[in-house]
């Protein structure tokens, strides 16, 4: 009995130690077999593999996928005007060379990001402090993010690591300045309103001034054409008059004779100091004078 159970135990220890010898790699992931912290070998492809049981054989599996690492807060930075700016941002990277990234960090990812994150510090004051705000806001921002990109990444080659995207979340004044911009700002608009309010009355002066030009232009040719029709008619009016008063000289001095009473006694309060016996009075005294002479023609 005892040697069946001695059987059964060497049965199990052998079996641990072939399943010890056996580990499968997952396709998104590198295994590295190392030995007394040796790197014996590196595994990209994915499946069922063998290594010698521990201790002399160990393995560490490292992740192949893009990786985030993305600052918790935002970091502080001077621009070229001297002006504080918080900066966000965040790198796409992953492992490519397993063998050196194990090396540089012992396949630790903290120690890796950490080292990266340093990088990334020293290549983003390096841009800023060249730059004014507008331009790591605007202007420039996607110079910022490629300089900083190829900076971190001959640096990350170093250590096995691929940078693939670097990126600007938020680029914003420290609380102090805030106020100041805004009111800037506010100035500014100010500003550009005043010059638009300016410029608007300026044409509307100019409209209005060129409307009342037209006005008095348009007012005079018509007053002009007016006095030219008025001319052509009393002209023809006065020909006409001629023409038929000119048939009988006496109907119209008779007619004249009549105007003048019309005009000299429109009421009955009017009053004449006159010679009764002037011409004026002609047609007073022998009114059929002038019928006469119109019965005759």
């Amino acid at each position: 009995m005892s040697r069946l159970v001695s059987y059964a135990i060497a049965a199990l220890i052998v079996l641990f130690v072939l399943l010890s010898t056996l580990f499968v790699v997952d396709q998104r992931q590198y295994a590295i077999v190392f030995a007394l912290g040796e790197v014996k070998k590196v595994i990209n492809e994915p499946g069922l593999h063998f290594k010698l049981p521990p201790p002399f054989q160990n393995v560490l599996f490292l992740d192949k996928r893009i990786l985030t690492l993305d600052t918790p807060e935002a970091d502080r930075f001077i621009t070229a005007e001297k002006k504080n700016i918080l900066v966000d941002a965040y790198v796409k990277w992953r492992i490519v060379d397993p063998r050196l990234y194990f090396i540089s960090f012992t396949g630790d990812e903290r120690r890796a990001q950490d080292r990266m994150q340093q990088v990334i510090k020293a290549a983003l004051n390096e841009e800023i402090t060249k730059r004014t705000v507008r331009e790591v806001i605007s202007g420039e921002r996607g110079k910022v993010m490629n300089a900083i990109q190829k900076k971190v990444a001959d640096e990350a080659r170093q250590i096995g690591v691929e940078i693939v995207d670097v990126r600007l979340k938020r680029v914003d004044y420290v609380e102090q300045i805030n106020n100041s911009v805004y009111d800037r700002m506010k100035a500014e608009r100010v500003r550009v309103a005043n010059e638009l309010r300016s410029t608007g009355a300026a044409e509307s002066e100019k409209i209005r001034a060129d409307a009342d030009r037209q006005r008095t232009v348009i007012l005079a040719e018509a007053y002009r054409d007016a006095e030219n029709v008025r001319g052509d008619g009393d002209a023809k009016a006065s020909q006409i008059y001629a023409q038929a008063f000119g048939q009988n000289p006496e109907f119209y001095r008779f007619y004249r004779s009549l105007e003048a009473y019309r005009a000299s006694f429109k009421n009955r309060s009017d009053m004449m100091v006159v010679d009764p016996n002037s011409e004026f009075f002609r047609y007073f005294k022998n009114p059929a004078a002038g019928s006469s002479s119109a019965a005759r023609k």
